[in-house]
């Protein structure tokens, strides 16, 4: 390290010396992260899309690298100038004492640095897969950084979670396996209304929406199972209560499947005579005092 604080003895003052020392070293530091950074995007677009590398580890790493890569710097600065390796050496030999106060500060920090580890480890999701994080946050991951993970939800906002939260809640992945979504859509019709007629426009609907896909095996098709499946689930209070099943590709297809199915399905109820009833309430009002009733 002497030899690289002689080589930036330009001047005849140290401090400015000094100076040009340091901001050589973060100036080749920021070059050098950039360069890498570079190479691990081009890398990461192009395994994602010829050999379908999973980009989650490589996100993690870039995001990592940034600090590995100014530590290093801030060492070597510390280590080639005279006047701070005396900091450094008393920093050092002081280091249990700043140890416990770091740990004791930066509980949460670590926290989640580790947990961000364990979520590259262990994979309960990757950057891109659509998860719901316990039942409130639900969207595509974005980023995985040493202190957070980077949702983007259906509102197009970014929920930022801090990585010790998501490795502790109940996590939800929709593409762990298979993508495709089941949607359970509920529908009642008055006692008075066609069942049959009912499930038919509801199956037809369904159908006829772009993003409704044949889930069917074989061995169902062959068996004449229905390529939606209406059940009458219950009988409510005040309707016969059916539930179709229809498949989709994705949640945010399935979301939008669902939303245009209630519209169409309800139209052709309409035309076709099936109500939907609403519930009814009596009323019974009472007086503070009570009258005698009146013969006829």
């Amino acid at each position: 390290m002497k030899t690289l604080y002689n080589l930036f003895n330009f001047t005849d003052d140290p401090w400015l010396n000094n100076l040009i020392l340091a901001a050589t070293i973060l100036l080749i530091s920021f070059l050098f992260l950039k360069i890498v950074k570079t190479v691990l995007n081009r890398f990461l677009h192009k395994s994602s899309e010829d050999l379908h590398v999973d980009p989650t580890k490589y996100t993690f790493l870039k995001n990592a690298l940034s600090f590995l890569v100014y530590m290093v710097a801030l060492i070597i600065i510390f280590l080639s100038i005279p006047e701070l390796e005396s900091i450094g050496l008393g920093l050092f030999a002081s280091a249990g004492v700043f140890a416990a106060i770091l740990g004791f500060a930066s509980q949460a920090a670590f926290s989640n640095i580790i947990s961000g580890i364990f979520l590259v480890i262990f994979k309960p999701f990757r950057v891109g897969d659509i998860i719901k994080v316990n039942n409130i946050y639900h969207g595509t991951v974005e980023d995985i950084n040493l202190r957070h993970t980077t949702i983007k939800d259906f509102e197009n906002r970014r929920l930022l979670i801090p990585n010790s939260v998501i490795s502790a809640d109940t996590i939800q992945n929709y593409n762990i396996i298979d993508s495709k979504i089941r949607n359970f859509i509920m529908f009642g019709i008055s006692y008075d209304s066609d069942v049959d007629t009912a499930i038919r426009i509801i199956q037809e609907e369904a159908m006829k929406h772009r993003y409704y896909i044949d889930n069917r095996t074989e061995e169902e098709v062959a068996s004449g199972e229905p390529p939606v499946i209406v059940r009458l689930l219950e009988f409510g209070e005040s309707s016969v209560n059916l539930r179709a099943q229809v498949w989709s590709e994705d949640p945010s297809k399935a979301f939008e499947l669902k939303c245009d199915i209630h519209k169409t399905v309800k139209e052709r109820f309409a035309k076709e005579g099936i109500e939907i009833p609403f519930p009814h309430r009596t009323i019974v009002y009472k007086n503070a005092k009570n009258q005698p009733i009146k013969p006829d």
